[in-house]
Formats: C-alpha cells, structure tokens, sequence
C-alpha cells in the first residue's frame, strides 16, 4: 500500500491560521471575521468560488488575484505559531514501520511545500513531494492524477488522507481509497455525500483506511 498525505489540516495543524489569515483578508475588504465553523461551511474549490460564497458577491479574476495575494501574505506571516498535527510524526512512523509507502499532495503552492517538509523534517519520509504548480485554488482531482502518474500506482492501491471535501472528491473521482481527518470543520451532511470514512486522529484514519492495525 502507498499512502498520500495532504498537509494543510492534515499533517499540519494550521486551521486556525488559515482561518486568521482569511479574516486578515476579510477585513482590508472591510468584511467581519469569520469562525471556524463558518470557514467549513463556506469552504469550497475552486477557491474563487470560496470567496464568493462568504463575500456574497461575485469575483472578478483580477480581485481573485488579490484576495489569493492578500491571504497567502497572511498566512506567511502566521508560519511560526503553526505545528504539525499532535500524532503526525507517530503516524509517518507507523506507516513506515508497517512496509508501505508514502508522499505529500498539496495545494500549497510547490515551493512553499517543500520549504515546509523541510523545515518540519517530514521530507524523508516520501517519495513524492507535490505542490501546486497550476492554477492557484484550483481543484485537487487533476493534481492527484499526476500524482499517481508519477507513483505508477492505480488508485485502488493508494490511501488517501485529508481533511477536506476536495480531498474525498479527488479520491472518488480518480478510485483511490480515501478516508477523511475529520476535526468537525465541514457540515455532516456534506462529509456524508462524499460516502468515505472519517477519523478523529491520523492513527485512526490509518487503521479505518487498512495501513495498519
């Protein structure tokens, strides 16, 4: 088995600081602050249409371009107050020591992605090391796709772990195993449609996905 970790939410703990940079961006827009709650409610991809959806207006691509800037700014500043996930280092352990692989599929822009891993030192343990290098807030499918394409692996041999919609999404739509790290971000109702397990923990998703026991 290959497992495919996300990082934003996933193995790294920043949904706080996603949500604080978003309300940075929010307010030069002379918008209020928004919950965490709200944020999963409200979060979808494309992203534009995120920011549609809690601005309650459309976005023309050149406003897209610097909400994208506003945010990303943000949230580099918010860099030192962010850690990895409380058992994330326990569960890459765990899936090395059970004989399988592993990478990191993000859609944080590819650089900042591998500055990241290695700065946290999480880097030896994949593969792969994949950021986005399209389309800023573009959906996760196409970027698994290519994932998989550089693994030489078929869906059904890959477990997926995330913890947003886009991630179940992507993993339906390309037949990869998923199972989704629940945090209680994203309405029930839209975890069920997706039709995929969910976990508390890393570990548990690890055991609810058959990586380990």
């Amino acid at each position: 088995m290959h497992v495919v970790w996300d990082w934003n939410g996933t193995l790294l703990d920043d949904l706080d600081q996603i949500v604080a940079a978003v309300n940075v961006t929010l307010g030069e827009r002379g918008r209020p602050p928004i919950s965490v709650s709200q944020y999963g409610a409200h979060y979808q991809r494309p992203v534009q249409r995120f920011w549609e959806s809690i601005l309650d207006r459309s976005v023309s691509d050149t406003e897209w371009q610097e909400v994208d800037e506003s945010f990303h700014r943000a949230y580099r500043d918010l860099l030192p107050t962010i850690a990895l996930a409380p058992d994330a280092r326990d569960a890459l352990e765990a899936v090395k020591e059970a004989g399988h692989t592993q990478s990191l599929l993000s859609m944080l822009i590819h650089d900042d992605l591998v500055a990241m891993a290695a700065e946290f030192d999480i880097a030896r343990f994949m593969t792969h090391v994949d950021g986005l290098r399209g389309v800023r807030g573009a959906r996760k499918q196409d970027s698994l796709l290519q994932h998989l394409r550089k693994l030489e692996m078929s869906g059904e041999h890959v477990l997926m772990i995330g913890d947003a919609i886009d991630d179940a999404d992507a993993a339906k739509a390309t037949g990869t195993m998923c199972v989704m790290y629940d945090r209680g971000v994203f309405p029930r109702e839209q975890i069920e449609r997706t039709g995929v397990p969910t976990a508390g923990t890393l570990m548990d998703a690890l055991r609810a996905g058959g990586a380990i026991w």
